[in-house]
């Protein structure tokens, strides 16, 4: 990778990081799977121009956006809103585990020892974070951010079966396809949409731009172009340094406190994480969506 592709290839965590801890802040006002259609609703119709409607696939898509967009986020976001966006941006670095663990179970694929060695020890550092203290009583919101995690897995497996695609294609008509199925959830699960929507001030607003064009726009085209001239494994450990940001973000933003557990339980799931890219067959149309 030469110098300008190692700068592109920083952006995405920082983006990325940074807009998980914002999107906590911003489900002060908005509810999550309200703020996430919002997001995807302006993400998709500005990504959609730039690419062709897949025809042939649209059924495929629907089910991917009700699974991996709606059902994910829904957990995910909802964990998130329980417990300090620093340790729930450890937690869900458990996606690459258990998606090695579900290509294991349901592609037969070969999981090796590295692998094996790395699963039990991103699992054994969720134990210690969720031992600490400060989650007593939070373990509700730990097993949303673990069940999004195996939900993410699950459409990433339906959308490596997705010929022909390409990644923006893909992401593009997800969002489109997400967001009536996320609008339509919130009003059944959630309420006072409207009364968040009209009292939302600029700083409200500010936030939810961000995660549209800064965190899905532009991250998302800056990680696909990366995906197009860079391999696969070169460019996914630069993805490992996205807790890392949250974690700045989430002491300067929101002031948690960065404890022990933490730094113990983080360090092993990053290394688990680090041993399931081992030889790992990174499809290039992976929709991580955070």
């Amino acid at each position: 990778m030469n110098s300008k592709q190692i700068l592109l290839a920083l952006i995405v965590p920082i983006t990325w990081g940074l807009g998980f801890t914002l999107a906590k802040i911003g489900m002060e006002q908005f509810s999550a799977l309200l703020i996430m259609s919002i997001r995807f609703g302006i993400a998709g119709l500005v990504l959609v121009w730039f690419t062709k409607p897949p025809w042939g696939h649209m059924r495929e898509i629907f089910i991917v956006a009700l699974i991996g967009s709606t059902i994910q986020y829904g957990l995910t976001y909802n964990g998130l809103k329980g417990i300090d966006a620093s340790t729930a941006a450890i937690l869900v670095q458990l996606e690459g585990p258990i998606l090695a663990l579900m290509g294991t179970i349901l592609l037969k694929e070969k999981l090796g020892l590295t692998r094996a060695f790395g699963m039990g020890l991103a699992f054994a550092g969720v134990f210690i974070i969720a031992g600490e203290p400060r989650l007593e009583g939070h373990i509700d919101s730990v097993l949303l951010l673990v069940a999004g995690s195996a939900v993410w897995a699950v459409a990433q497996i339906m959308i490596s079966r997705l010929k022909g695609l390409s990644g923006i294609t893909i992401l593009a008509w997800v969002a489109i396809m997400a967001t009536p199925q996320m609008l339509l959830a919130s009003f059944i699960i959630e309420d006072g949409q409207w009364q968040a929507i009209t009292t939302a001030s600029l700083f409200d607003w500010s936030i939810i731009f961000y995660l549209a064009f800064i965190m899905t726009v532009l991250g998302y085209s800056v990680w696909y172009h990366l995906l197009s001239s860079v391999d696969v494994s070169k460019v996914s450990p630069f993805l490992m340094l996205l807790p890392i940001t949250s974690i700045i973000a989430g002491m300067i933003l929101l002031d948690e406190q960065f404890t022990k557990a933490m730094a113990i339980g983080g360090v092993m799931i990053m290394i688990g994480v680090a041993s399931t890219l081992i030889n790992w067959n990174w499809s290039k149309k992976q929709l991580k969506l955070p």
